[in-house]
């Protein structure tokens, strides 16, 4: 908190935040009154989650390679205008179970944009060490608003109507967009064009399928949030049919949710001295499974009260450990997309199971969905054990620069060039042959993760202690921003692999780029000299 930015931010975020929990509160609400299909009541949160499937990755993609600042503004902007169309058409009574999911989805649109953005930002507010007690404040915030938001809302939907919840959203985004543009970011110092569209979204998911922590994190967020999705997801129904069901107590129920997170954040950081993410991880899942049981099972509001708490604090417990995973897995370069992967997978686990559980109430019954999500989290807490979640601390991910940038004989090579094959030629004593190949796994997805193509190995048949290493990079542009993506982590991996070569000189390198195409008008390299 002593980071002006961070602060104001934080406080904005808060405001917002309750908004955004207001208007999940009359959303689900109004559509309890416009139909009382199970379905559409679980669609309603579907909606808001399902565009972060689709849109995930490339607003990574745009994230990393515009003005953030700007980025989120326009954003802001787009979502206090989707929200006061709510509000509008709630008041005249022009709304219908599908305008409300269309205008829900477009509010989803919004947040798909902004949370790769929103979430990168965090890095550049606060330094190094105090990051993951910077994501775990804004967690804490995210909660805060959870249990302000619905209780207010409920109170309000009771006494105006759920118009009133759209309008105060559509108000709450102002104190972001404020902040936002008076900030001065420090502008990203590059030598190099910035990477277009289509060539970020290609590095990112390169990035995404040759990274190991952000792949545990991945698998780990499908296992728990495709069961958990059936608890909020269910809610309003479940307190529809309740004897005392209200929206008064459908807001306090939510409030409760988030008082409990609120308090499982403070519990967090000695829970953490004495367990591991992961067996923290796997404490809450249990712990979430008897939620979705009680759920199912309780008959009246009071009772539900303590289980919401519990919620809550479950929640927290996996949601922050996720979120510190996630965003420690990835170095700065393609750190939004790295995230917007993460999110998608959370947001399209929260979309697919709140489909898969309404349909099933639909066909069955509320109780029946939420006795067999609590199942499915059980079963698999043991076999995503294997999937571990890395320390915060464990890589050092800030760019190393220590490749010397390559230099071509007499002339400029141009930035579309390519693609480029790289080789790097090792001699390796037969007794470290197997040791060899085994680092070289690592070395693969260092090369694949920061923008390589294919890349292979083979051993020289006439000279059995000579290796030689390839890969492929799209173009000479693209291979230039692959010397500046190497970290400090990667760095230590190619030391393990030099140390086997045996050499009286390092590992030689050469660089080789495809001709220039047809009609082009470049030149070979060296053409047209003397």
């Amino acid at each position: 908190m002593r980071h002006r930015t961070f602060r104001w931010l934080w406080l904005a975020a808060i405001a917002s935040n309750i908004g955004t929990w207001m208007h999940e509160v009359g959303a689900g609400w109004l559509m309890t009154t416009l139909s009382p299909s199970p379905l559409l009541v679980s669609l309603v949160q579907a909606a808001g989650a399902a565009p972060m499937f689709v849109l995930a990755l490339p607003a990574g993609a745009l994230s990393d390679i515009v003005d953030r600042r700007r980025f989120l503004i326009g954003v802001q902007i787009w979502m206090a205008l989707v929200a006061a169309a709510l509000a509008a058409a709630t008041l005249t009574g022009a709304m219908t179970p599908g305008l409300l999911l269309g205008l829900t989805a477009a509010l989803g649109i919004g947040s798909a944009l902004m949370a790769p953005a929103w979430a990168a930002l965090t890095p550049e507010l606060v330094p190094k060490p105090e990051l993951q007690s910077a994501i775990a404040l804004s967690s804490v915030g995210i909660n805060v608003a959870r249990a302000i938001g619905p209780a207010l809302a409920g109170l309000i939907v009771s006494s105006v109507g759920p118009w009133a919840t759209f309008a105060l959203n559509a108000a709450s985004f102002a104190g972001v967009i404020v902040v936002l543009a008076g900030w001065r970011r420090a502008p990203a110092v590059s030598t190099l064009p910035s990477e277009r569209f289509f060539g970020a979204l290609r590095a990112g998911w390169r990035y995404a399928r040759s990274a190991p922590r952000l792949q545990a994190v991945i698998v780990r967020a499908l296992a728990f949030f495709v069961f958990a999705s059936a608890g909020l997801g269910l809610l309003p129904l479940l307190v529809r049919r309740l004897p005392d069901g209200s929206a008064g107590v459908y807001g306090a129920l939510l409030a409760c949710v988030g008082v409990g997170a609120v308090g499982g954040a403070f519990l967090l950081p000695k829970l953490r001295e004495r367990v591991s993410a992961d067996q923290l991880v796997a404490g809450a899942s249990a712990l979430y499974a008897g939620v979705l049981l009680a759920l199912a099972l309780l008959p009246s509001a009071p009772w539900l009260a303590p289980v919401m708490l519990a919620s809550g604090a479950a929640w927290i417990a996996v949601l922050s450990s996720f979120q510190v995973a996630a965003q420690t897995a990835a170095p700065p370069w393609v750190r939004a997309r790295a995230l917007a992967v993460y999110m998608l997978a959370f947001n399209g686990a929260m979309a697919a199971g709140a489909a898969l559980w309404g349909t099933i109430a639909a066909h069955q019954a509320p109780a029946v969905a939420l006795v067999a999500a609590a199942a499915g989290l059980l079963l698999l807490i043991l076999p995503v054990r294997r999937f571990r979640l890395a320390c915060a601390a464990a890589d050092d991910l800030s760019p190393s620069l220590h490749w010397p940038m390559p230099l071509a004989e007499g002339t400029a090579i141009e930035h579309d060039r390519g693609p480029v094959l790289v080789t790097v030629e090792y001699e390796i004593p037969p007794a470290h042959a197997a040791a060899f190949v085994q680092a070289m796994q690592a070395m693969a997805r260092v090369r694949r993760r920061n923008g390589a193509l294919s890349w292979g190995l083979f051993q020289d048949t006439d000279r059995p202690q000579r290796w030689v290493e390839y890969f492929i990079d799209e173009s000479w542009l693209e291979h230039l921003r692959h010397h500046g993506r190497i970290t400090h982590a990667d760095a230590e991996i190619e030391a393990r692999v030099r140390a086997l070569h045996s050499g009286p000189h390092g590992p030689r390198i050469h660089h080789h780029v495809g001709p220039p195409a047809p009609g082009s008008g470049l030149l070979p390299l060296g053409a047209g000299e003397g």
